[in-house]
């Protein structure tokens, strides 16, 4: 089963050939893709991209106005998203060419409709999976010199490992997540503990301090974890 539900997925086909562009969307739509945009000149393709956001372009480098090369070249000032050339030229330098300003497919005509199919489908399974990664890869939170690995659930003040308790872990994370807003006791205990507040105050101040004497520098006066008298409590995240 694959991972990219394409019918989501907006294509934007620009090609000064209108046979083309429609050839290339009816094997799109036996594909499973549903939302397809047709531009035929380059400075409306530049326009329509700004407004439509497609997650993945089929761009002709022959175009009677500005050509693709051009194209490419403007809407890389406000996207990333991927852009497979096409054109009837097969010179290397024309490949160098497209790939350079900013390209990241390059197909030559004549072609065969499936396989572009097939390239626009690469294009998008490599795009999650780059999202997927740097999910991944952001799953430490680092607050000053404390980092949280969400992963494995552990936390580090510089190189040594903190060893928290389940509550601490959870109410540490919970205030990084919303560092530098004030989050009130009864929050704190809805989420940490899933409780009302009721009778929970002392619990609260306990778990403070004991994150205080495990991270802070100074326990007796925090940097970190601090306490806005009558309101709660806030994790203080400087400039990095």
């Amino acid at each position: 089963m694959d991972l990219v539900n394409f019918s989501n997925k907006k294509v934007l086909l620009i090609d000064d050939e209108k046979d083309i562009t429609d050839l290339i969307e009816d094997v799109l739509l036996k594909e499973g893709f549903k939302n397809i945009k047709k531009v035929h000149c380059g400075l409306e393709a530049v326009t329509v991209c700004k407004d439509e956001a497609p997650d993945v372009i089929v761009l002709d480098i022959m175009l009677p106005d500005i050509d693709g090369i051009e194209v490419c070249k403007r809407i890389r000032e406000f996207s990333y998203c991927p852009i497979l050339f096409l054109s009837a030229k097969s010179d290397d330098i024309d490949k160098i060419l497209g790939l350079s300003m900013g390209g990241d497919d390059y197909i030559t005509k004549p072609f065969s409709t499936k396989e572009i199919a097939f390239r626009i489908k690469a294009q998008l399974r490599r795009q999650q999976y780059d999202s997927v990664k740097e999910s991944k890869e952001n799953k430490i939170v680092k607050i000053s010199n404390i980092s949280i690995d969400t992963e494995h659930c552990q936390v580090y003040k510089g190189n040594d490992e903190a060893k928290l308790t389940a509550k601490e872990y959870k109410l540490l994370l919970y205030l990084a997540e919303n560092a530098n807003k004030i989050i009130n006791k009864e929050r704190i205990c809805e989420v940490v503990w899933g409780d009302e507040y009721m009778g929970y105050d002392n619990t609260i101040s306990v778990h403070v301090r004991h994150l205080r004497e495990k991270l802070e520098e100074d326990p007796s006066n925090p940097k970190l974890i601090v306490t806005i008298t009558g309101l709660g409590y806030k994790l203080v995240k400087g400039k990095e």
